[in-house]
């Protein structure tokens, strides 16, 4: 019980803390999440962007579309900005490296370009997404929590493949 206590607090402190970055700090965190998803997407071969750990999951490549559509999603919502993705990543009928490559990371783009556009007070607005109320700045917190976590679980695709993930890059 200690320990989830422990960790309910860090994580809370964790939300906290990127809700008062500024706006600067958020920007060079989501360039240095991008970085690092390019590392996740350069690290797995040509042959492994169709590997399914298990049959009922996800590939590499639908993980990689997913964070895509939702980079896409969360970044529209919170900076009011219309999406330049049109229907889903996850539905693309090329699923190549050099296809999911390209719309992953120009997911990324449109989220730092739309929070670089953004106004201080912009991220106190109210907003809906997915139904439920909230400012934009906890979408966009939502949206770093949603990207790390995905990539994250292709780490096992890419040990799975015999391949030494990307060193973690907190920094």
């Amino acid at each position: 019980m200690k320990k989830m206590t422990l960790l309910c607090l860090m994580w809370l402190t964790a939300q906290a803390v990127f809700a008062q970055m500024s706006k600067e700090k958020q920007i060079a965190e989501w360039e240095r999440a991008k970085v690092y998803t390019l590392e996740y997407l350069d690290a797995m071969p040509e042959d492994g962007y169709a590997f399914k750990p298990t049959p009922e999951i996800r590939s590499f490549a639908e993980q990689m579309d997913h964070i895509a559509d939702a980079n896409y999603a969360f970044a529209a919502a919170a900076s009011g900005k219309k999406s330049p993705m049109e229907g889903s990543a996850e539905k693309m009928a090329d699923q190549s490296k050099a296809a999911v490559k390209k719309v992953v990371l120009a997911s990324y783009d449109f989220t730092i370009d739309a929070i670089k556009a953004m106004a201080d007070a912009d991220f106190d607005k109210d907003i809906k997404l997915f139904g439920m109320d909230m400012k934009a700045g906890t979408a966009l917190e939502k949206s770093f929590e949603h990207q790390t976590h995905h990539r994250g679980q292709t780490t096992v695709y890419i040990r799975m493949k015999g391949i030494a993930p990307p060193k973690e890059k907190l920094f």
